[in-house]
């Protein structure tokens, strides 16, 4: 566990930062020759990372596993052994140069397909997108009009009037003794009428 936080500070600091920064100034003085020497030392550490990515799953058990990777980084940066010019120009530029026609091919191929499937992916989530939106549709629709037909007439009169429809049912009895209170002194006054009429007579 120490090793490998060991070699994971040294690939970052030494192999990344380091490097970066170094390849700042280059491109700040404008030096064609340190721009050849970081350009080789980082299409060597691609190749690097790329491996690690491999070895760190199947070689983690080799002994001094994690040791021999620092141990690298510090051989391709150092200004002695130049390590990643000697690896690039011993194998990586030859072998691009063999391969660099077939790798081309392959990436505009790559990026043909690519591209098609992109736009094919992209109607065929359009399409559902806007089947779904259909189906979402009409099921509202459905829901609204299965809501409207279950309303009764009533129910409909009673929501066009604003109200609730008059009780059907018989009156309370205090109305029942107010309209004989009011119906007496008519009944009395007609009596009368009539008496006053006869006497007349």
């Amino acid at each position: 566990m120490v090793s490998w936080i060991i070699s994971r500070l040294v690939v970052l600091i030494f192999g990344t930062l380091y490097p970066a920064y170094y390849s700042y100034k280059a491109v700040k003085s404008k030096d064609i020759k340190e721009y050849v020497k970081w350009m080789m030392y980082w299409i060597i550490f691609a190749l690097f990372t790329t491996a690690e990515t491999f070895t760190d799953i199947f070689l983690c058990w080799f002994p001094f596993y994690y040791e021999l990777k620092i141990a690298f980084v510090a051989w391709l940066l150092s200004p002695y052994t130049k390590g990643s010019s000697l690896l690039y120009r011993k194998f990586v530029h030859p072998t691009l140069s063999s391969k660099e026609k077939e790798i081309d091919d392959c990436l505009v191929q790559a990026k043909d397909r690519s591209y098609d499937a992109l736009v094919h992916f992209g109607k065929r989530g359009l399409n559902v997108a806007a089947t779904a939106a259909v189906m979402a549709a009409s099921k509202g629709q459905g829901a609204l009009s299965e809501r409207l037909r279950s309303f009764s007439m009533q129910d409909l009169t009673t929501i066009r009037g604003g109200g609730a429809p008059a009780p059907s049912g018989p009156p309370p009895p205090g109305s029942g003794r107010a309209s004989g209170k009011h119906g007496q002194p008519k009944m009395s006054r007609s009596a009368s009428e009539s008496a006053s009429s006869s006497g007349t007579a």
